[in-house]
């Protein structure tokens, strides 16, 4: 199966780079380039991508509305999977980029394996936070609370979740037994990998069976 990939970058050698890198992959197509966001919507509507690669800081529409717009438009019948991909390492950016329905967050000075890796691991239906990202989210986390169990971190939904990703449920499998939107279900797993340090599920799962979050069966 292809992964059809959309690139919205203001800089044209930026986006000259990822696609070359994510055309070496036999799986990948880049199917669109946009510079700016208002063509990125346009051209994600008619070329209907799997994934859109999506800097912030874009002329006439910047990449967080983008990314709003395209996750809300999942209903209409068609899913793009978002991975915001930037130069600016800010922790507002992440947060944002998460409560906009981004399934991913990396840097552009990431490793071209890394990037790769982002895209599929999206496209499979996963959340990725850029590791630095999720490091620096951590630490707040424990610099803006009091002391307390590890479990107390984690709402009762998200621990619900976390439960759901240890029987190895994908986020569409999440969002039915939880009975809540696909987006929102995206938006408990991101949450849940931010707070346990990990930039995927299957390490998030390890992490919670190490602070012993996990039921027993």
């Amino acid at each position: 199966m292809t992964i059809r990939l959309l690139i919205a970058d203001d800089q044209e050698m930026v986006r000259r780079g990822i696609r070359r890198i994510l055309e070496l992959q036999p799986d990948m197509e880049v199917v669109g380039e946009a510079a700016d966001g208002q063509a990125a919507l346009e051209m994600a509507r008619l070329l209907r991508p799997d994934v859109a690669l999506v800097d912030i800081r874009m002329p006439r529409v910047d990449g967080l509305e983008v990314t709003r717009r395209l996750t809300a438009e999942a209903s209409s019948g068609h899913r793009v999977r978002v991975v915001v991909v930037t130069t600016f390492d800010l922790d507002e950016y992440v947060y944002q980029a998460v409560r906009a329905g981004a399934s991913g967050f990396l840097l552009k000075t990431a490793p071209p394996e890394q990037l790769v890796a982002a895209v599929r691991t999206v496209h499979e239906g996963d959340a990725l936070l850029a590791p630095a990202s999720t490091r620096r989210l951590i630490e707040q986390f424990v610099q803006a609370r009091p002391p307390a169990p590890a479990l107390a971190e984690l709402t009762a939904r998200e621990q619900d979740v976390i439960q759901l990703l240890a029987r190895g449920l994908t986020n569409a499998e999440i969002a039915d037994r939880l009975v809540v939107s696909p987006r929102t279900a995206e938006h408990h797993v991101a949450a849940v990998l931010a707070k346990l340090g990990a930039t995927t599920r299957r390490e998030a799962v390890r992490r919670a069976a190490e602070l012993h979050l996990l039921a027993s069966a």
